[in-house]
């Protein structure tokens, strides 16, 4: 019988979604095929991960791979991977903002980035949009302070805050802030008729609908959502179709298993009073608008950080269907999201030039914390049990 094999990796809590992190060159030198690696270690496809260090949530079931970077402008390179819960799939298609946030401590304490005093901050490349990155990482006595009194919506207690600056984040993937060059456009969506939705990139592309549109009250929790299979089926036709619409797959029935994170689905409605997953009650007056999120074709428990940046962004734009629930001129700077679990503000630094609306940069915080640092073992190959 083989042995098993190792590879080194740590595990951080990084925002609202946790990650197994590992350093590229340990992925390289094991000399594995990276995803089936990556799909094992996590304990995919399997609805429960059971054998893996996956969470069985999509927000439990992510990657961050780290590489000292070439660059002048950056630190370190970033690449982060989708692990499907209950498929065999892993997708590098787009970023996670909440992984982005333990990226930073990560590389110091791997040793890629020295602590420069009380605040350091790590220039972070993501290879996966090619846009450069800025965490600000509380550090004191040589090494990241993960303790603090920064709250955020969805985790329970207090951290040390993470501060991520996204520059020039517009056209992630797409290369422009309006993909399809229209601020509204209508699809075809089958079973649902013609639907309007904006499709934005900043950060990550999301396709935006109105929570009317899609037979939604756009106060619903994340077991509402997931325990309706037919509106389900209704979200992910949409995106589907928003995907088609992008050239990320040709049959928007193919989206789940062809891009199954981006674009990502984001429902919007005009703010409202409701009762957060923990039950805690969220003011209509406390936020800009209410929006709920899906993830690998489920509900997202809070709110993808990126996801954050690229509302705000959007609903600065005039004209796009995040702009039409809004209620007076926001704070863009302190834009508030209310969401499943809580409220998750967001900024937006924006110019016009030449009649063009400039994203220059766009901002949240976060906190992170490490779990665990070792190893993972596994089999390598094709094993499962």
């Amino acid at each position: 019988m083989a042995a098993k094999k190792k590879i080194p990796c740590a595990i951080l809590r990084g925002g609202t979604s946790r990650g197994v992190y590992f350093l590229m060159r340990d992925i390289e030198a094991s000399g594995e095929d990276r995803d089936q690696l990556l799909l094992e270690v996590m304990g995919s496809p399997d609805k429960k991960q059971i054998d893996g260090l996956g969470g069985a949530t999509s927000v439990t079931s992510k990657v961050a791979m780290i590489a000292p970077s070439d660059r002048p402008d950056a630190d370190v390179d970033y690449t982060f991977a989708q692990v499907s819960v209950d498929k065999a799939v892993v997708s590098t298609k787009g970023n996670c903002g909440n992984i982005s946030s333990g990226v930073g401590p990560f590389a110091i304490e791997r040793g890629l980035v020295p602590v420069t005093g009380k605040m350091t901050t790590v220039r972070i490349y993501n290879t996966n949009t090619g846009k450069l990155i800025y965490a600000d990482v509380c550090t004191e006595d040589g090494g990241v302070r993960y303790e603090g009194d920064f709250a955020i919506a969805g985790v329970p207690g207090t951290a040390a805050p993470v501060r991520l600056r996204f520059i020039d984040p517009a056209g992630s993937m797409s290369g422009k802030l309006l993909p399809t060059g229209n601020r509204k456009h209508v699809l075809d969506v089958p079973g649902l008729g013609q639907v309007t939705v904006s499709i934005v990139d900043v950060t990550n592309p999301l396709v935006f609908v109105k929570a009317a549109d899609v037979g939604m009250t756009g106060r619903e929790l994340p077991a509402d959502i997931d325990g309706d299979p037919a509106l389900l089926e209704r979200l992910e036709a949409v995106r589907g179709m928003a995907a088609v619409k992008l050239g990320y797959v040709e049959d928007y029935r193919r989206a789940a298993w062809d891009s199954p994170g981006v674009p990502k689905m984001t429902v919007v409605s005009s703010p409202a009073d409701y009762t957060a997953s923990d039950g805690s009650p969220i003011s209509a007056a406390d936020v800009d608008l209410v929006s709920r999120m899906m993830s690998m074709q489920k509900a997202h428990p809070s709110y993808a950080m990126t996801g954050a940046m690229c509302t705000v962004a959007a609903a600065a734009i005039e004209g796009t269907v995040v702009s039409e629930v809004l209620r007076g001129t926001p704070d863009w700077a302190n834009f508030r999201i209310g969401h499943a679990s809580g409220i998750l503000p967001a900024g937006v630094v924006a110019h016009e030039e030449n009649g063009a609306f400039v994203i220059d940069e766009a901002s949240g915080f976060r906190t992170a914390n490490l779990l665990m640092d070792g190893f993972a073992f596994y089999h390598g190959g094709q094993h499962r049990a």
